[in-house]
């Protein structure tokens, strides 16, 4: 019988889990987001349990509680998003007919170039067609998604299947962690016992933390845009809040978008200077209380390795690869710790020193 080594057994552990990624992709989706939800909501259920609640009755109290948030946050936020979408589309017209009249013309004036044809006349009348024959932009996406009655059938399973799934998943949550504890080979539990808890800490630092304060900063940046009187307030304070996944990038896509179109809907400039107030005083607040008091010092994942792991897992498995990114890059972060200590302490790194304990032998 063929004797196989134990780093082959991982390498071959770990080219199956890409490959069985890969083919299911297409229905990960609604468990990979379940596995997200019952992962945040776990430890909420524990202190529950830990004050004498039943495990079922804790999963129950967290599962409507967060069922009641999200239903109100859609009931509130979806008409004003719909109202802000359809005002960008305006806003984006408004800008094309400005760098065309305006901007474009400008330009050449001052640098005294000759006049070319208009390019922004086809990119205007493309967007026109495009949006009118769609009936606007949530209804050419609608489309997409909704292209035929299998898409629709699709479509509304998984929707269905998140709640059902992040509810059983949430109730057997401690019980399927320790039956995956007692798989392992019991000459590798220990330190992978040590390696999951450190990858708990980053995820757990993450998701609980790092998303709170996205969503801090997105009500900040509306709250703050709306006193400013911008018209797309809500849509530009959410991209802002969305884009803080990663250090500083909220601020640059936030103010840069907000002072865009500050500057097409009023003709001073008091309110960019409001503009660059809220995203100061966001930024001030995310690293001076916000990060401090949610998030610490226990994610470590460098902003570009975030930036690289979310490109990559989009580009090779899709959505299903943006959800997986992080945790993956997390656990590839604990693994890469932990070989740069054993590397620190083996004899390859320190060679002369081995080689002088050899000669002190002999």
């Amino acid at each position: 019988m063929i004797s196989i080594s134990k780093p082959v057994w991982g390498l071959l552990a770990v080219i199956g889990f890409v490959l069985t990624v890969h083919l299911l992709a297409p229905i990960l989706m609604p468990f990979l987001l379940a596995a997200v939800l019952a992962y945040m909501g776990d430890p909420i259920a524990d202190r529950l349990e830990a004050r004498g609640m039943a495990r079922t009755t804790a999963v129950v109290t967290v599962f409507v509680a967060l069922t009641l948030v999200a239903v109100l946050l859609l009931l509130v936020t979806v008409p004003l998003l719909i109202e802000q979408v359809q005002l960008l589309i305006e806003r984006i017209y408004d800008g094309i007919a400005w760098v065309q009249h305006t901007g474009l013309p400008a330009l050449r004036q001052y640098f005294d170039l000759p006049e070319q044809k208009k390019p922004m006349d086809a990119a205007k009348d493309a967007l026109s067609e495009n949006w009118e024959s769609a009936g606007g932009i949530l209804f050419y996406l609608w489309g997409k998604v909704s292209g035929s009655s299998m898409a629709v059938l699709t479509w509304i399973a998984n929707v269905t299947l998140v709640p059902v799934v992040t509810f059983y998943l949430l109730r057997d949550w401690d019980v399927l962690m320790a039956a995956i504890r007692n798989l392992l080979p019991r000459s590798i539990e220990a330190r992978t016992v040590i390696i999951a808890k450190q990858c708990d800490e980053i995820l757990g630092a993450f998701a609980r933390g790092q998303l709170l304060v996205m969503l801090a900063l997105a009500v900040v940046y509306t709250i703050g845009l709306w006193i400013v009187g911008l018209e797309l307030a809500l849509v530009l304070g959410l991209l802002a809040g969305l884009a803080s996944i990663v250090p500083y990038l909220g601020v640059i896509v936030g103010i840069s978008a907000a002072g865009l179109a500050a500057f097409f809907q009023f003709d001073s400039l008091w309110p960019m200077v409001g503009v660059a107030a809220v995203f100061g005083l966001g930024q001030a607040l995310e690293s001076m209380v916000l990060t401090p008091m949610l998030v610490g010092d226990k994610i470590g994942l460098h902003p570009v390795v975030v930036i690289f792991a979310i490109l990559a897992g989009g580009q090779l498995f899709g959505f299903v690869g943006i959800l997986l990114a992080l945790p993956v890059a997390a656990v590839v972060k604990v693994m890469i710790n932990h070989l740069h200590d054993y590397y620190k302490d083996s004899e390859f790194y320190d060679e002369k020193h081995s080689m002088a304990s050899s000669d002190d032998a002999e």
